[in-house]
């Protein structure tokens, strides 16, 4: 079920009304509530991945109050591993497992071999890289003492299953949302409210920004070679904002769902286009994600406490697992690696953690200084997303060096995109003076008073309903 469909538009509402006005007198029947919209909510997309995420659920459920229950250092550390291998071997079987056969046949072709492995019609279960984390999270705290296992199923099943964030994000850990389910909640009117402008941005982002990227970017990476190079520059721009559009809406969406049930998510975006350098963008960008991987990868294998190769090594890690976590293809991978070579040097030179307060902070425009590092960390990024977006490297390596070509100082053929330019205008505008807050339309009431603040819900209301481009799923579903 999409976000941005008429389905949701009236799935929503309901498990709204049911869960305020009806279950709300129990806290175990607001969380069933919770668990059969997420199933219907998941099941609606493709009813057979149910057992699939049922499977999961219960794996790790078992595995928890096993861990609970064991003082068993071996015995601990064989039910950790059980817990790792089944969601990976899921996982791996899943998103991967056609990846490795295809590279394996061509490495024996390389040097002169054939050998015959069929590859499977596998159909990649939406969401499954990201509850897939998120069993995972709940197992390794358990391990590490973070956190007491639960023994209500149900809480657990809904935690696993929570329908705002399921599909896309955020990876929520089981230390954040559990706690959340196990405590009674009540109706908080201001959290609500918040949470529908968190929604209504997030819609726009969607609908006005990415969906109309998408056709633009669409054309023209699909026939780049013909392209100019200032087209090309064009191209990866929309995508650009296609991608930031597309993710962060839906981390919008699903945030200020949340907020509605009575839950607080953590943040996944905090405007990463204005970052100064690589190391704040990745701050700023899918934090849920890049949290992950530094707390269950990058500390474990050392992190930046050892010496000079042990940072290169485990930061390489870090970002080519990142990459690979995209997907099956060694575009994600080169995209990883670029933006590891981007991060080494700060992290070398130890410069990666100069950057942690807002640009501009207190002022309404930057330095001179900061608008050259927002716009070196902006084109850096661009080139990265070549990779992300193309069908291979040779692909990439050749639109980029269009882009470098002579012909990018031609004008370039905007393809009907002026008017997109026109909302992502609006767009950096609108998140340049909320840039201190937690989504754009996070209003201080004190500041504006309620009819400019409605009377901007309203225009943002016309340009999604009015200028909406053509509905696209969201682009991390495939991910």
């Amino acid at each position: 079920m999409l976000f941005n469909s008429i389905d949701f538009a009236i799935f929503l509402p309901i498990v709204f009304v049911l869960y305020w006005l009806v279950f709300n007198r129990r806290l175990w029947l607001q969380n069933l509530l919770i668990l059969v919209a997420s199933y219907i909510f998941y099941g609606w997309w493709d009813w057979r991945f149910l057992s699939l995420i049922a499977f999961s659920t219960i794996i790790d459920y078992l595995v928890g109050i096993r861990l609970g229950s064991s003082k068993s250092k071996v015995k601990r550390k064989a039910l950790l591993l059980t817990s790792i291998l089944i969601n990976l071997g899921l996982l791996g079987y899943f998103k991967y497992y056609n990846f490795f056969v295809e590279n394996f046949v061509e490495a024996f072709r390389f040097f002169g071999s054939e050998i015959q492995i069929s590859t499977l019609k596998i159909i990649l279960p939406v969401g499954i890289s990201f509850y897939t984390f998120q069993t995972l999270s709940y197992s390794i705290d358990i391990y590490q003492g973070k956190l007491q296992h639960t023994n209500n199923f149900v809480t657990f099943a809904a935690y696993v299953s929570f329908f705002p964030q399921l599909v896309a994000g955020p990876i929520e850990r089981a230390t954040n949302l559990l706690p959340q389910l196990s405590l009674h909640r009540i109706f908080d009117y201001g959290k609500a409210v918040d949470g529908l402008r968190q929604i209504l941005w997030g819609l726009y982002k969607k609908i006005v920004i990415a969906d109309n990227c998408a056709r633009i970017a669409n054309d023209i990476f699909d026939a780049y070679q013909d392209q100019s190079g200032s087209t090309l520059l064009l191209g990866v721009i929309f995508f650009t904002f296609q991608i930031y559009g597309d993710f962060s809406g839906y981390s919008d969406i699903a945030i200020g769902t949340s907020r509605l049930f009575g839950f607080s998510l953590m943040r996944n975006f905090a405007f990463p286009y204005f970052s100064r350098d690589i190391a704040e963008f990745w701050r700023r960008w899918h934090i849920s994600l890049s949290t992950w991987f530094r707390d269950y990868l990058y500390i474990p294998l050392g992190g930046s406490k050892g010496g000079e190769w042990m940072k290169i090594r485990n930061t390489s890690i870090i970002f080519i697992v990142s990459g690979f976590w995209h997907g099956a293809n060694w575009t994600f991978i080169a995209w990883g690696a670029l933006n590891a070579l981007y991060f080494l040097p700060l992290l070398l030179s130890k410069k990666n953690r100069i950057n942690t307060n807002i640009a501009a902070e207190g002022k309404f425009l930057p330095s001179a200084k900061e608008i050259f590092q927002i716009g070196l960390t902006f084109f850096l990024t661009l080139i990265a997303w070549v990779f992300f977006r193309s069908d291979s490297i040779s692909d990439a390596l050749k639109y980029i060096s269009l882009i470098l070509s002579n012909s990018t100082l031609s004008i370039p053929d905007f393809n009907g995109g002026k008017t997109t330019l026109l909302f992502i205008g609006i767009l950096i505008f609108t998140e340049w003076l909320q840039r201190s807050k937690q989504h754009a339309l996070d209003f201080d009431e004190r500041s504006l008073s309620v009819y400019l603040r409605y009377l901007i819900y309203y225009i943002v209301l016309f340009f999604i309903i009015l200028f909406g481009g053509e509905q696209q799923e969201f682009i991390y579903f495939q991910f």
